[in-house]
């Protein structure tokens, strides 16, 4: 059964190129990001694998760990990730899980079979302290994922677990939000002292409340 937003995200005990972990004690109670590739040695998956070391910084200021999957084994992966540091000019930081027997791809539906029957397409898992998926994005093997988006999703999800409010279409850190329809337009200057406008009865916007 394929998984949902709100879903608890299932807990596995895996090698990975850091060691063995089991995924919701490593998660502790930040939060995760947790992201596939079709194979080691991949063009484009070594330019998202290499990304991903050089926003380290980016991902640490949001409290987010970042774990990787792939369906090679952990020789493969060593090998691989000589390979992304030297062509990349990084050094990867994060823990590459081993799944040659698919344990983590099939418990996280990351094979789709119409396009693959053996290797995963580009699935992201986003994962709040709460162990449950707050949202996801699927690529085709194809596709290098956007990592500016992938950051821009953490900064919702992290606004918007904290403030009644939702975040519009093209929307950055820093910009205006929308004020969720729940909240009665009286009540918006004590819990948004900020200010705000009141575009129609049913959108109105205020300043990121915690910026």
């Amino acid at each position: 059964m394929a998984l949902r937003i709100g879903d608890e995200a299932p807990d596995f005990t895996v090698e990975t190129t850091e060691g063995k972990l089991s995924f919701h004690e490593w998660l502790g109670d930040k939060w995760g990001l947790l992201y596939s590739h079709p194979a080691d040695y991949t063009p484009v998956c070594t330019t998202e694998l290499g990304r991903t070391a050089k926003l380290k910084d980016e991902f640490d200021n949001r409290d987010t760990k970042v774990l990787v999957v792939s369906v090679d084994d952990l020789e493969a992966h060593q090998g691989w990730i000589k390979d992304i540091n030297e062509t990349q000019n990084t050094t990867v930081n994060f823990p590459i899980i081993a799944d040659p027997d698919r344990k983590v791809s099939t418990l996280y539906d990351m094979i789709h079979e119409n396009a693959s029957a053996t290797a995963t397409v580009r699935s992201v898992f986003f994962i709040g302290p709460d162990k449950t998926i707050k949202a996801m994005i699927t690529y085709p093997a194809s596709t290098g994922r956007n990592f500016t988006e992938i950051l821009r999703v953490i900064d919702s999800l992290q606004l918007t677990a904290n403030y009644s409010v939702a975040t519009p279409a093209d929307w950055k850190d820093g910009e205006d939000v929308v004020v969720v329809p729940t909240i009665p337009t009286e009540e918006i200057p004590e819990r948004f002292p900020k200010g705000h406008k009141v575009i129609k009865p049913y959108l109105r916007t205020t300043p990121q409340p915690n910026r």
